[in-house]
């Protein structure tokens, strides 16, 4: 189990399904946690996990297309454990719509929740993670939608393949105060973001997309949790740049 104590994390969209996964995941491995999500009714749960894990959780209501509130749960995390180690930029969504029919406010939507929301977190972490002079990790959460065909997803698989390159450029330029930056691509994981991008497709092409992984099996949250938290932790100090798939094969065809 990767080591994480001591450490503290900030998790996006920690309220439900991938996000709540990776939070409980590094609270598991001994990281205490700011747990940022948009929606106030599910961040009480998520800090309750944790707390029951024995390690310390604020929650922040936020919205990560806003820099005056991603700025708030910065400083928030900063105010009660007095620094930032880890931060997973995993808070996003999907629009599910053919590129001509997608309107100008549906792709900005788009890019500005799954590629935008991320800058913004990183803009505002990594000053107090470089002041620190400890190093740290980011973890982006992209999609394997940035790599292979995505029925009616081309805003996001637009907007994550930026996330991928995004994690690349900012690896390059944050090295030398050794802060790792890497992404992991999930494949089709079965959370209620999931479900709903399913009812949204035609039943042929969600059938293609479930039945065409290799392994045989959606994927759960804590398989990309457990992928976070190796790429957070000291056992992955060599790999920085990088964008892991976890996605039961699919980055195969």
């Amino acid at each position: 189990m990767p080591n994480l104590s001591g450490k503290v994390a900030i998790v996006t969209g920690a309220g439900q399904g991938i996000g709540r996964a990776i939070a409980i995941r590094l609270a598991q491995a001994g990281a205490d946690i700011a747990v940022g999500e948009m929606v106030q009714d599910r961040i009480a749960g998520t800090v309750a996990e944790i707390e029951k894990l024995q390690r310390k959780a604020i929650g922040v209501q936020f919205d990560v297309r806003n820099r005056g509130q991603v700025d708030d749960l910065v400083a928030a995390a900063m105010n009660k454990f007095g620094k930032i180690d880890i931060l997973v930029n995993n808070a996003g969504n999907d629009i599910v719509r053919d590129l001509v029919d997608i309107t100008d406010e549906e792709w900005d939507l788009q890019i500005d929740v799954n590629l935008k929301g991320p800058f913004y977190m990183c803009r505002s972490a990594l000053p107090h993670m470089i002041k620190a002079g400890n190093g740290g990790a980011i973890v982006n959460i992209a999609s394997i939608a940035g790599y292979v065909s995505y029925p009616k997803g081309a805003a996001y698989a637009a907007a994550k393949a930026g996330v991928m390159a995004l994690t690349r450029a900012l690896a390059g330029e944050v090295a030398k105060h050794k802060i790792r930056v890497n992404a992991v691509a999930p494949g089709p994981i079965d959370t209620p973001l999931l479900h709903e991008v399913l009812d949204a497709m035609p039943k042929a092409q969600s059938t293609a997309l479930t039945g065409g992984v290799p392994l045989g099996r959606l994927g759960l949250p804590e398989d990309i949790a457990n992928a976070v938290a190796f790429l957070a932790s000291g056992e992955a100090s060599y790999i920085t740049g990088d964008t892991l798939c976890v996605g039961g094969g699919m980055y195969m065809h």
